[in-house]
């Protein structure tokens, strides 16, 4: 899957994942009110409406992007019927031609984590016959329980030909209360560094063409640890939030890239989904948020661009 990734990142000239986060209040009215004319003010009409939402921006921005990034708790929070909307967003969207990274960040061992593999990576056996589950491409996975944690996700990945994207420095503020932490037997070097290098050791065993089908997650928000952990895991791919809403830009990401130009795709979520509800693409409003979406796509890649053609 880390191939086909690749080839569409070369294809579509963008190294760029659309989270696809929805959230009542970014949803229009319009589509609210059609969802809940169907099915009332109601978890199925919360979960209609997003499922309709993502639909739309998804239909807007495919040609343009190679991968989307559900965030399974933007869904999890209307139960059930969100679930529902959950695997209908990823079913479409593989539909469309796109690699679908599910953001389920999940990290448990043993049998535990067998079950998470096998429920969004892999095939659960019932009786004589086996059933895909979620099926997204990708998973995100949180390492700090050891291998015990992850061994499972790898075996499933191996079975599936699909990958991971493992926690290593994230976006967010409060991240360096734990992985900023200086290890005394480790040479006083910071915990996101070892995890990464051991995210590089398991990447070495579990190689693509190029790249590794283990990849990390580093925030856009803390490019000299990008730098450094770019050259600790040379042959794994990034997954890069933070970008947009979140304070990262073009000229924070030119060293997540290796100078093959490849080696990281950069994740925004609300800032493309959203982006309607912003001073910069007011003008397109509720009925045109898609157009917004698109618009915000396309000034996202032109922004990359700029910013790895200068480095």
């Amino acid at each position: 899957m880390i191939n086909k990734l690749i080839a569409k990142i070369k294809e579509t000239g963008a190294p760029i994942v659309v989270g696809l986060d929805p959230m009542m209040k970014y949803i229009p009215e319009q589509i609210k009110k059609k969802a809940f004319a169907e099915y009332g003010e109601t978890l199925e009409g919360a979960a209609e409406a997003v499922f309709r939402y993502n639909k739309e921006i998804v239909d807007h921005i495919y040609d343009l992007v190679p991968a989307v990034k559900p965030q399974i708790a933007m869904y999890e929070q209307f139960g059930i019927p969100g679930l529902v909307a959950f695997k209908r967003t990823v079913d479409y969207c593989k539909e469309k031609g796109l690699v679908v990274i599910g953001d389920v960040k999940r990290g448990d061992i043993g049998s535990t984590s067998e079950a998470y593999a096998v429920g969004h990576l892999g095939k659960v056996q019932v009786g004589s016959h086996s059933y895909y589950g979620f099926d997204e491409d990708f998973a995100t996975v949180n390492p700090y329980l050891g291998s015990d944690g992850i061994k499972p996700f790898i075996k499933v990945c191996q079975e599936e030909k699909k990958g991971l994207f493992i926690l290593v420095k994230t976006s967010n503020p409060s991240s360096g209360e734990f992985q900023d932490r200086k290890l005394a037997d480790a040479d006083n070097r910071p915990l996101y560094e070892i995890v990464g290098e051991q995210v590089a050791r398991w990447g070495e065993e579990h190689m693509g063409d190029d790249y590794s089908y283990i990849g990390a997650v580093v925030g856009a928000t803390y490019p000299e640890m990008g730098k450094t952990l770019r050259k600790i895991m040379p042959k794994s791919y990034i997954l890069v939030p933070g970008y947009g809403a979140q304070g990262g830009k073009g000229a924070d990401l030119v060293h997540f890239f290796n100078e093959d130009g490849l080696g990281a795709i950069i994740n925004s979520s609300r800032g493309i989904i959203a982006a309607y509800q912003q001073e910069k693409y007011e003008a397109y409003g509720e009925a045109n948020f898609a157009e917004a979406s698109r618009k915000a796509v396309e000034d996202m890649k032109a922004d990359i661009e700029q910013a790895l053609n200068n480095r």
